[in-house]
Order: structure tokens, then C-alpha cells, then sequence
């Protein structure tokens, strides 16, 4: 398995510099293409009217959509220059998840930035939440603070559900490229050490069988910190670019409600993260 083409799905109103520029080194260190996506769908304003008047505010809404497409599109077209096997740019007028979902066959993984929360209007802007359940691709959530995609070091975050394991296939590609790879399980209330030791060294195992050396770590039971405190610890500890997971192991519903690991990383992470469902 190899990434041969990255898509990136970009805002129009937001910064994509971060997106762009990991996707753009995704495509050189992979000599993959590119696929540069965004969509956008008009929203008529509260004080909409009738007849000829009406239909001039779509036009000149519609007009100012295109042409912001268009600056974007040639934004993207300068971040990739000379930096894929071959480029592309897809746009439309469309709701951006249901576009982009439908778009998505055509690459091996998806790069987006953040989950912006309730600033986040899905008119304008695809989230990763939605993007991370129905693309069946993995998703690399890449913070705008981030410069550069960094595999130094990868901290892969076990836990044994299918989506845990979904995610570390599909992030092979990155973890034969790294430098280190850290297998990392959290002992949550009522679990057992030892168990999370047989199952972090299970998948070791398993990594090495496809190229990949990699280490395990499962901490001491920490009743002070929850897992994604406990996580976040570990990622800062051991210098991690990258964290791989599973997205929403529990419901999402629950985890949107009572918060949870998957939410922190598409909301709040300070690294990149490749998630998986």
C-alpha cells in the first residue's frame, strides 16, 4: 500500500497554508498527485426578496463564490507547483461534505485542517467530523500552527476496536517513512495492565512484519488524568509530528456530547493526526 494521490480539502475562508503545505510534502516523499478540493454553497442572506431584484443577489452571490474559487485555486496551484507526479484542482456549488465524500474515491487520503466548532458553517466549509465517518480514506487533520509534516516521530494510539485497527493500515506508509514509531495503549478504569502490554506487543509484532520497528508503551495506571490528558503527555514526552488513531471508538454522538479522544484530536490537537473509522 502506497498513498498515490493526497486529497486536500480546502476553506474558503479560513487559511490553508498548513493543509497545503503538509499535503504538498506528502506528494514528495511519496511521489504522489495531488487533488485540490473545495465547494461552497450559497447562502441568500435573512432580508432575501422576490423576482428580478432576487435573482440578481444569486447571481452576484454565485459570482462572488466563483471568484473566490478561483483565487483559491490558483493558491493551491502555486503551493504544489513542482511538488506532485500531477495536479488537480476540483470546485463546485455544492454542500463541501456531500462533495468532497463524493470526490473522495479518487485518493488514498484526505488532508483538512481542524475542527473550527460552532464557527464552523457547513455551508462553506466541510468538517472533519463528518469527513472522518463516511470517506472510508483516513484523514490527516493538520493544526494551522503547523509548519511542516514532521515523521520523526509517530505515536500510534492502540486501543483494540476495528477502527484502531483500520487506522494503523492505513497509516503504513507513514509509519515506514518514520524515524520512530511509539505503540502507546492507556489503561482506562476497570482495564488491566498487563492485558494493554500483551496487545501493544501483538501489534509491535505486527508492525514488524511490514517493515516497520516500533516500540511499546503503556503507562502506569494514572487516576488523576483522563486518556486524552494521559495521551497528550505521551505525544509532548516522546516529540511526536503525528498521532495515528481510531475515530469513535465510543458513539460519536456520546463523544460530541461528553467529549472524548476523537474530539480532542479533530478540535483541539497541537500536531497532526491521522484518524480512521
Amino acid at each position: 500500500m502506497a498513498y498515490a494521490t493526497v486529497m486536500v480539502s480546502l476553506a474558503l475562508d479560513e487559511s490553508n497554508e498548513a493543509c497545503l503545505e503538509a499535503a504538498g510534502q506528502i506528494a514528495e516523499r511519496f511521489d504522489a498527485g495531488i487533488i485540490g478540493i473545495v465547494a461552497s454553497q450559497f447562502n441568500p442572506p435573512l432580508y432575501f426578496t422576490s423576482g428580478e431584484q432576487a435573482q440578481n443577489l444569486i447571481d452576484q452571490g454565485l459570482a462572488s463564490l466563483k471568484k473566490r474559487m478561483s483565487e483559491l485555486e490558483a493558491q493551491f496551484r502555486k503551493a504544489t507547483k513542482n511538488r506532485a507526479k500531477h495536479v488537480e484542482w476540483r470546485c463546485a456549488i455544492d454542500f463541501p461534505a456531500r462533495y468532497i465524500l463524493q470526490e473522495v474515491r479518487c485518493a488514498d487520503i484526505v488532508v483538512s485542517g481542524l475542527d473550527r466548532g460552532t464557527l464552523s458553517d457547513p455551508l462553506v466549509l466541510a468538517s472533519p467530523k463528518d469527513l472522518v465517518m463516511q470517506a472510508g480514506r483516513p484523514l490527516l487533520i493538520v493544526p494551522d500552527m503547523v509548519n511542516w509534516f514532521d515523521l520523526r516521530s509517530v505515536l500510534v494510539a492502540w486501543k483494540d476496536t476495528p477502527e484502531a485497527r483500520r487506522a494503523i493500515v492505513d497509516s503504513l506508509p507513514m509509519l515506514r517513512k518514520a524515524k520512530n514509531v511509539i505503540v502507546a495503549e492507556i489503561v482506562e478504569a476497570g482495564g488491566s495492565r498487563p492485558a494493554a502490554v500483551s496487545r501493544v506487543r501483538d501489534v509491535v509484532a505486527w508492525l514488524s512484519r511490514h517493515g516497520v520497528s516500533a516500540s511499546e508503551f503503556v503507562p502506569e495506571k494514572d487516576g488523576g488524568r483522563d486518556a486524552t490528558a494521559q495521551l497528550d503527555g505521551i505525544a509532548t514526552d516522546v516529540g511526536a509530528g503525528v498521532v495515528v488513531a481510531g475515530a469513535y471508538g465510543h458513539s460519536r454522538f456520546r463523544e460530541l456530547i461528553l467529549g472524548g479522544m476523537t474530539q480532542h484530536l479533530i478540535t483541539q490537537s497541537s500536531r497532526c493526526v491521522l484518524l480512521s473509522h
